[in-house]
Formats: C-alpha cells, structure tokens, sequence
C-alpha cells in the first residue's frame, strides 16, 4: 500500500477527472469535525497521516510534479486538504498556483501567509486559511489590518502555544482561529482551545492521535 502512495506521490498522477464539479463545506463544517488538524511536511508524513483518523490535513510540502498526486491521495482516504501555496515548489509564490491547484487537483482549500494568495484563492472557490506569524507587537496589532485584505475564512495563529494572545486576537476578530506550530502535547492543545482556538494544527504525529 505505501509503494502505491508514493509512486502516486512522486508521478502526480491521481487518474481522476480533475474537471469534475464539487461542492465545498464552510469552513466551520470542517474545522468542527476534529479539533486537531495533522500537518505533513513530507512524504514520511504522507504515509504516517493515513494510519490516523485526523479528518484534516495541511499538506506543507510538494512541487508542481507531485502536489497533484499528494492531494490525490489523500482525498482518496477521505480526508479535507488543504495546501500551503507559499510552499509548493516552482511557482515563486505568484497566485498562477492557485489557478493549477484548481485545474490539476481536488484540493479543498488553501494556506498562505500573504493576503493577495489568500483573497486570490477565496475568488477561486476556496476555502481559504490566512496563516500569520506573530514574532512582536507589531505582527499582532497588524493582525485586524491583513484579515481585512485577505477576507479569509479563517487564521491560523503561529506559534500556536500562545494562549494569552490567542485570547486577546479572539477578542479582535470572530472568525475561525487555528493554534499552528509548536503545539507539542496535550496541555498545549488545551490551552489553546481553551483560549479560543477552534482547532490545533501539528506535525506532531503524537498530537494527531489525542
């Protein structure tokens, strides 16, 4: 089973008809399914993600060749993906990515960290997740500002082991809030559900099975 996912992954080749029609949840549909969502980074955590009953994938990783197999695989195991288009390789970040997922691939949604790729993938038909990375006070109080240019559905706050601040940008804005990055174990995931999160995003495969 695993040489067949990675053949997939590596040739892109999903043997689908990729033209075909389908009607997208909201995002408060797919976030209120599980509160963790499993990222991967690569095709070790391809495979690992497929033993776990996470609904929701963030897929971080892939090129032009095998983001289309990547995704592919994944929705054949029922799961919602969403890919980070700041990291599909081969496109330099321009929104041209968000029209070759749309053509190439059954992708539900998509991750960046700029507003033009996030405002660009919700005209696209999109779920469309707004990732920031808050490093000072500036990254915070900005917060209100890129929401508003992006017109996400929802934002991933990062790091996400954050609670306080978690709880003062729930308090800035009403739409869906991600915890991402560093949230290591079951007190971290807590946490930030309990500040506000509507779910927690990680690599951590231990994260996953809770």
């Amino acid at each position: 089973m695993e040489t067949a996912t990675e053949s997939e992954t590596v040739t892109g080749s999903s043997g689908e008809n990729r033209h075909a029609v389908e009607e997208h949840p909201t995002i408060d549909d797919v976030l209120s399914r599980h509160p963790v969502i499993a990222s991967i980074k690569d095709k070790d955590g391809l495979r690992a993600v497929l033993r776990v009953s996470c609904p929701v994938v963030f897929v971080l990783f892939g090129s032009i060749m095998t983001i289309p197999g990547i995704v592919a695989t994944l929705k054949g195991a029922g799961r919602t993906v969403f890919v980070d288009v700041d990291l599909v390789d081969g496109f330099s970040n321009k929104p041209v990515v968000v029209d070759f997922l749309k053509e190439h691939t059954r992708a539900d949604g998509v991750l960046s960290s700029k507003s033009i790729m996030v405002k660009t993938a919700k005209a696209a038909g999109f779920l469309a997740i707004h990732r920031l990375f808050l490093i000072d006070s500036f990254s915070y109080h900005n917060v209100p500002k890129q929401v508003s240019l992006s017109n996400a559905d929802a934002i991933e706050i990062m790091p996400g082991c954050m609670p306080r601040v978690i709880s003062w940008i729930r308090k800035d804005t009403d739409i869906p809030l991600i915890a991402g990055g560093l949230v290591c174990d079951k007190q971290d995931v807590t946490s930030a559900l309990g500040a506000g999160a509507i779910a927690i995003a990680s690599s951590n495969r231990d994260v996953w099975r809770m």
